[in-house]
């Protein structure tokens, strides 16, 4: 039975798919595409072509096909198809979008998908319905989710707002200086969990398996110092985060850390155990003024804590190090456990790993 689509190459083209052949660049589908018509040009059945190749008879036949039908380009790509018709023009998708990001109906939270096709074709904005699908795939193309929502703290922007914020840039935009160091400081709760059974270890193919359950040992708390300039970081782990514990980790950024410094100026936020009262209330009076003629208290604004830059180092320090299980050896005793927790930090090296 006589091929329907023969192939017949003037010396120009059997050029050009003999360039795409011996010069390389193209794609391993141009390669073989090029392959197949020059062996058809050669009078090779498409048997004898499907054996050399290493493809079926069916791809040989359609490659004929597309060749001699011009839906293929001279370098052997395929002609750009005219696929099917939006179900929503551009005007149509705008007007999806105004009404995905306008309030809900009256009982509702937010926007169903279901809900948006109707209330379209109510509303006139197009002429036949559309599936829901249809109205996801758009709003997915233009990055929304009606039926999520974060929450965010919203500073009001007033003036102290922005004075508390511009004297904590401006801090942070002053050269290194040793004995003026900018330190950083916040905490951040940690839980205590441990293992009920043991985990199975990763095998090539297989992740980490943990078992859901744990046992709770209690809680603690880390304070973090952080000095930006010097990369310097010191984490103090505590039973709780009362006023005396803040006294003492001030006490010993004083004596222990930084004992010849002029001014220690500290950057932190307004958590009611911050104040400077917290010294007088752990300390007697002369220490407490001691401690304060040396300190330089740099308050972020409300809902601006994230200008503090030590709110960067404590995710880093999650991550990398607590976010595992964290075991005891007998039942939770406030010792224990912190004292076990101090040794893996302290083990952990945390100056050389975030640094």
């Amino acid at each position: 039975m006589p091929k329907k689509y023969v192939v017949h190459l003037s010396g120009e083209e059997r050029e050009q798919l003999e360039n795409i052949v011996s010069k390389g660049g193209a794609n391993v589908r141009q390669i073989r595409r090029a392959h197949t018509l020059l062996l058809s040009d050669a009078g090779k059945t498409d048997e004898e072509i499907a054996n050399l190749l290493h493809i079926t008879t069916v791809t040989v036949a359609e490659t004929r096909k597309y060749w001699c039908a011009d839906r293929l380009s001279r370098n052997l790509v395929d002609r750009p198809k005219p696929g099917r018709k939006r179900k929503m023009d551009g005007k149509q998708e705008a007007f999806l979008v105004a009404l995905a990001c306008s309030d809900a109906p009256e009982g509702r939270e937010h926007w169903p998908l279901r809900m948006l096709p109707d209330k379209l074709l109510e509303l006139g904005v197009i002429d036949a319905p559309v599936s829901y699908e249809t109205v996801r795939d758009r709003l997915q193309k233009n990055e929304l989710k009606p039926w999520l929502k974060q929450q965010w703290c919203i500073p009001t922007g007033g003036a102290d707002f922005v004075w508390r914020m511009e004297d904590v840039l401006d801090l942070y935009a002053e050269p290194f200086k040793p004995c003026l160091p900018v330190v950083c400081f916040d905490e951040r709760p940690c839980i205590l969990r441990a293992d009920t059974r043991p985990s199975l270890p990763m095998k090539p193919g297989r992740r980490t398996r943990q078992d859901y359950e744990y046992e709770r040992r209690g809680t603690c708390n880390l304070f973090m110092f952080f000095q930006p300039l010097a990369g310097w970081r010191q984490t103090i782990v505590t039973a709780q985060r009362r006023k005396e514990d803040f006294a003492e980790c001030m006490r010993e950024l004083v004596n222990v850390h930084f004992p010849y410094a002029e001014k220690i100026r500290v950057v932190l936020d307004n958590l009611n155990t911050r104040s400077p009262s917290s010294l007088y209330e752990a300390f007697e009076p002369a220490e407490a003024r001691r401690i304060l003629n040396k300190l330089e208290l740099h308050f972020t604004p409300k809902h601006g804590s994230w200008l503090n830059m030590v709110e960067i180092e404590l995710p880093v320090l999650v991550n990398q190090c607590l976010k595992q299980r964290i075991p005891t050896d007998t039942h939770y005793s406030a010792k224990v456990p912190l004292g076990r927790l101090s040794g893996m930090l302290r083990k952990q090296q945390l100056t050389g790993v975030l640094a």
